[in-house]
């Protein structure tokens, strides 16, 4: 007869794990009915395809933003006089600093990137249709704060570069009629610079980064959650059909993969690409030529814009007015408050007032799929104008006055009558080829639904 051995410590630790675990569980769950609302929650079906997955990767590009905006904030001094030096220190001195200002860099790139992907596969599809439009609404209340805290990001480090943004911004306040030089004299604390840098640094810090931390959740999980998810139309035929795969374990492990690509592709970028060198742009010198830095992509629409638009002024009552500042603004100010209000804009003009939990292809909304492409091209005309800059003029200077260093080559310089030559011609893009977009885009759509 077989004597009974006694249980390793490890087997008697891993049942004792179990048991423990399973106790607290019935604990909480006889307490707080866990049970009873997350199981359904775990069964949730959530779609398949990739393209449901760009918010997502928004997500965790701003998770990232997060923490490395922290680690930043331990070290960066907001004070005018040394912000730059501080900037400087974290990205030589700090063990990691300058990783930890790459990686904030492109977690705040891929951020905006996977927005804009996430806005246009859900305007193209038709999903901000009721019963989402106050969901399509906030995505886009966080489009527009997304490109404002880049901005304010790229000011901090108080360089050449950061600096020469925030004094066109001033200069656009200040070309305001009646108010631009109150409005001016407010957010800068008097003259230029003044204390810009402070303000800058709380409102990049606490007040844009609070507002974003209470709608992305809103946004994300609150009342997606709340609502079935949309269908495509190759999976599904009907509206009320569900199709997809449950929340857990599916869901979940497509969730994790999608986290771990997002934070391993911003980690690769960090590493291999160099962006913003500071120590090479130097301190902020009133009156230095900028740095020739190629613009990043969502901020070339609006300097593209102020290329393009000719150097108007107009003198009413003694007043010299600049109308060619306001335009840039007025166009995304315009452009922010058509997508705003884009579901309800549609809603009165089809008539449809249904709810729409299947989706649309691009070919069975012509009018709406061609006003898309006619708008992103007219956005691409304007951000094509920060691809060529003119040659600077060659400057001698005179013998009792010391040579200031002149700036680097642009990525693109032409001479200045091509320049010229090149931004007339951008400028007739700009009314030519959106409507020809529209024209083209929505005449292949109504092919393609009629083949279909």
């Amino acid at each position: 007869m077989a004597t009974p051995t006694k249980p390793k410590r490890r087997a008697r630790f891993v049942a004792g794990s179990a048991k423990t675990a399973a106790d607290t569980a019935i604990y909480l769950d006889e307490r707080l009915p866990f049970g009873r609302w997350l199981r359904p929650q775990l069964r949730k079906l959530f779609p398949s395809h990739w393209s449901f997955l760009l918010g997502e990767l928004a997500l965790y590009a701003f998770v990232m933003l997060v923490l490395t905006g922290t680690f930043l904030t331990l070290f960066y001094k907001p004070n005018p006089d040394v912000a730059y030096d501080s900037v400087v220190e974290i990205s030589l001195d700090v063990r990691g600093g300058l990783l930890m200002r790459q990686l904030h860099h492109w977690s705040a790139t891929v951020f905006v990137l996977a927005i804009v992907a996430h806005l246009c596969r859900v305007f193209f599809t038709g999903a901000f249709r009721r019963p989402r439009e106050v969901i399509w609404m906030l995505g886009v209340l966080l489009f527009g704060l997304a490109l404002f805290e880049s901005f304010l990001g790229v000011s901090l480090p108080a360089d050449q570069l950061g600096m020469t943004g925030l004094r066109q911004a001033q200069g656009v306040l200040s070309s305001i009629p009646l108010v631009g030089t109150y409005l001016s004299a407010f957010v800068f604390d008097g003259g230029f610079p003044g204390q810009v840098i402070p303000r800058v640094f709380v409102t990049h810090v606490l007040l844009v980064p609070g507002i974003l931390l209470a709608a992305v959740p809103l946004h994300a999980l609150v009342l997606t959650w709340r609502q079935k998810h949309t269908e495509r139309r190759a999976t599904a035929t009907a509206e009320d059909k569900v199709t997809g795969g449950p929340f857990f374990p599916y869901f979940a492990v497509k969730n994790a993969a999608t986290a771990l690509f997002t934070i391993a592709a911003i980690a690769a970028l960090a590493t291999l690409v160099r962006v913003n060198p500071v120590w090479e742009h130097g301190a902020y010198r009133p009156g230095a030529a900028p740095p020739s830095a190629q613009p990043f992509w969502y901020f070339g629409v609006l300097d593209g814009a102020q290329r393009l638009v000719p150097p108007w002024e107009v003198t009413v009552g003694g007043f010299t007015l600049q109308p060619g500042l306001w335009i840039p603004p007025l166009i995304l100010t315009v452009f922010f408050g058509a997508l705003f209000l884009y579901p309800f804009a549609e809603r009165r003009r089809t008539g449809d007032v249904r709810v729409h939990l299947l989706l649309d292809r691009p070919a069975q909304a012509p009018g709406r799929t061609a006003s898309g492409v006619a708008v992103i091209t007219f956005f691409t005309v304007l951000w094509a104008g920060t691809w060529v800059s003119p040659a600077p003029p060659a400057v001698r200077p005179q013998a009792a006055f010391p040579s200031e260093g002149r700036a680097p080559a642009a990525l693109l310089t032409v001479p200045a009558d091509v320049y010229e030559t090149v931004v007339l011609a951008l400028r007739i893009a700009v009314f030519v080829l959106p409507p020809l977009a529209y024209v083209l885009t929505r005449a292949v759509c109504r092919r393609r639904d009629r083949s279909t």
